[in-house]
């Protein structure tokens, strides 16, 4: 085993989503603070091939790199096939995901059976509960990520990340409530919920308390809180004390990201997902009924095994129909182990093809969106000297610099088709 530098401190490579970004500022200080030392943390993803391919052209990366580093293997790749990353040159120590958030795990000592590269990987799926943490800052970020559960117990076909993340297992609203008020009190403006499943909230603890009523309580226990964002949402699961908590609370940011993966009814069954194509209309039209000017996002999936041209022209027009803004697009991709897997695959070229009229199309919707924001007076959160983001989560970006991690009030002057060009007004 690499003997570790001591003038140098952990550092910690996140992949993929947001949860990973609250898990490795776990990760961090429990390195630190266990003196592991010259360590090099790559928390792995696993949602796609081609994200797992990345992990793994990470680690070779920094082996390069950092020939003397301590480099820990960890996240939902590593999680699915653990064997495979110990038997990396690159790797020194490999953690699951459940192992990953024990400060035991980053002992510089640590020996499992006497093996050069320790290997702490556990059955995800017996786990029932989230360790408590509290994490106190985001390196180098302005907006904070809260984990509020972990694990899915939904089975979309296409998906491998439950047999990475485990069942559904929720913080308690007490337990969340402490975070933000905390990284309140460092400075943090914005917190961002987080988790494998949030609208899967609750289900698991006393009382069965939803997504809704937990944001409500939130809100309302954290007075000073200035902004509140949501991340992914499962249309079949948005319950009323949501709907109500964006209608009434102004400092839940008007930004909805939808998982919404096809806009085809046929797909979505093969997807088994658990909403149909007028349940994501239902409800876009619903939150702007209640919130006027909100803006959505989704997530899209193209060529999903048996997606013919026609139940691809119906993800696309799904665009238009809802007026999605922000787009993420995910071309499909094969994951061993899911039920798709075993469906008949999509061309890889038409799948190539597909995923770019998606992104065309998505980027058009965005530019035009700017467009209409010309003139008006917008609150943005400052993450560089010169950059950050309104509350409808579009980026801006000034000439004068900002102080980062403020709220600075400004008007929308130009745009670019990308992001809006802003003249300061005031910092609230």
């Amino acid at each position: 085993m690499r003997g570790p530098d001591l003038d140098k401190s952990p550092r910690v490579v996140s992949l993929g989503c947001r949860l990973n970004t609250y898990e490795s500022e776990i990760m961090r200080a429990h390195a630190r603070d266990a003196g592991l030392d010259n360590a090099i943390i790559v928390n792995t993803c696993a949602v796609t091939k081609e994200a797992e391919r990345q992990g793994l052209q990470t680690l070779r990366r920094l082996r390069r790199e950092n020939p003397d580093a301590h480099i820990v293997a960890t996240g939902c790749a590593v999680q699915l096939d653990p064997t495979r990353y110990a038997a990396m040159d690159e790797v020194d120590r490999v953690l699951g995901n459940e192992h990953k958030m024990r400060a035991e795990s980053f002992a510089p000592d640590l020996k499992i059976d006497g093996l050069d590269t320790p290997v702490l990987v556990s059955d995800i799926m017996e786990v029932r509960e989230t360790a408590a943490h509290l994490v106190e800052g985001y390196d180098g970020r302005a907006r904070a990520f809260v984990q509020v559960q972990q694990g899915c117990d939904h089975r979309c076909t296409f998906c491998i990340i439950p047999f990475a993340r485990g069942n559904n297992r929720s913080v308690p609203v007490g337990r969340i409530v402490a975070e933000v008020r905390a990284l309140v009190e460092a400075g943090y403006k914005e917190a961002v919920i987080t988790g494998v499943d949030i609208t899967g909230y609750g289900g698991d603890l006393p009382g069965q308390p939803s997504l809704g009523q937990m944001v409500r309580r939130l809100l309302a226990l954290v007075p000073e809180l200035p902004r509140l964002r949501l991340s992914s949402l499962d249309p079949a699961e948005v319950d009323d004390d949501l709907l109500a908590a964006i209608a009434d609370e102004p400092r839940l940011m008007p930004h909805f990201h939808i998982s919404a993966q096809a806009g085809d009814d046929m797909i979505l069954k093969r997807m088994k997902r658990r909403h149909t194509r007028a349940d994501i209309l239902r409800f876009v039209d619903t939150v702007r009924g209640l919130r006027p000017g909100a803006v959505f996002g989704a997530d899209l999936i193209a060529g999903f095994p048996t997606e013919t041209d026609d139940m691809f022209e119906n993800s696309l027009s799904l665009i238009e129909g809802a007026s999605l803004t922000h787009l993420h697009v995910f071309p499909y991709s094969i994951r061993p182990g899911t039920p798709a897997a075993r469906m008949p695959q999509v061309n890889g070229a038409v799948i190539k093809a597909r995923a770019a009229r998606l992104r065309a199309a998505g980027q058009q919707a965005f530019a035009a969106h700017l467009g209409t924001c010309m003139g008006q007076s917008i609150d943005v959160l400052m993450e560089k000297p010169n950059q950050g983001r309104s509350a409808h989560y579009i980026p801006v970006h000034f000439d004068a610099e900002q102080t980062p991690g403020t709220i600075v009030s400004a008007r929308a002057v130009s745009t670019d088709g990308d992001f809006l060009h802003g003249v300061a007004l005031s910092t609230p």
